[in-house]
This record gives structure tokens, C-alpha cells and sequence, in this order.
């Protein structure tokens, strides 16, 4: 039930660091969250058209949703893990990077033909 997508505007890199990059957040997301990696969901678009500040350098935006609850410190621990992880795998300066945290209820998460509510 944990998604983390990350959309950029830097070019793509090569497809066995793009996987080496969501095996790491997946793992990561899975760890910050107490939750099954089994149930981890990652997803990666490079090349998007983005400003930030009112320019086009480089800038990332990364969706992190999940049932339940992550407020507080979670927030605070995954905000600065992944904008590291970002910064050092695509060079997007962390100051230009915003991270959406979504708390989604059980019945508004569906899988495998049902729902997590």
C-alpha cells in the first residue's frame, strides 16, 4: 500500500541505476513505515517538464502515500532521507525537491480486487 513516485526534470539516467534507485526507496519507504516491502510500490518519470522558483534547473517532486498515518517525525526522518537519496542519484539540489506526504484511509486504497478499509 506505500507509493513513492518520483518525477523530475533531469534526464533519464540508464535503466540498471533507474531500478538500483527504486530498490533503494523501496526498501527505504518499507523500513520508515514498519510496513511489508511486499506491499511497496515504486514509480520514476524522468524528463518532465518542471519549473522551481521560476526556473527550469533541475527539480523533483516525490509523491509518498500510505495507509495510515506517518505525520511528525516519519515526515520529518523520510523528508531528509529522500531528498539525500535524490540529490546523490540525480543531482536535484535538495532546496529544489518538495516531497507530498498522503495519509489515504483503508477504503480509499483498493488491491487485488478489494480495499485495505
Amino acid at each position: 500500500m506505500p507509493l513513492i513516485r518520483v518525477q523530475t526534470s533531469v534526464p533519464s539516467p540508464d535503466k540498471a541505476d533507474v531500478e538500483a534507485l527504486l530498490s533503494d526507496l523501496s526498501s527505504s519507504l518499507a523500513t520508515h513505515l514498519s510496513k511489508p516491502e511486499t506491499y511497496v510500490m515504486t514509480a520514476f518519470e524522468a524528463d518532465k517538464a518542471m519549473t522551481f522558483a521560476g526556473t527550469p534547473d533541475p527539480a523533483c517532486l516525490i509523491e509518498i502515500k500510505s495507509v495510515g498515518t506517518m505525520g511528525g517525525a516519519k515526515t520529518k526522518a523520510m523528508s531528509a532521507d529522500f531528498c539525500d537519496k535524490i540529490a546523490a542519484a540525480l543531482g536535484v539540489p535538495k532546496n529544489r525537491t518538495y516531497i507530498d506526504f498522503v495519509d489515504s484511509p483503508g477504503a480509499m486504497w483498493g488491491w487485488n480486487g478489494s480495499t485495505f478499509g
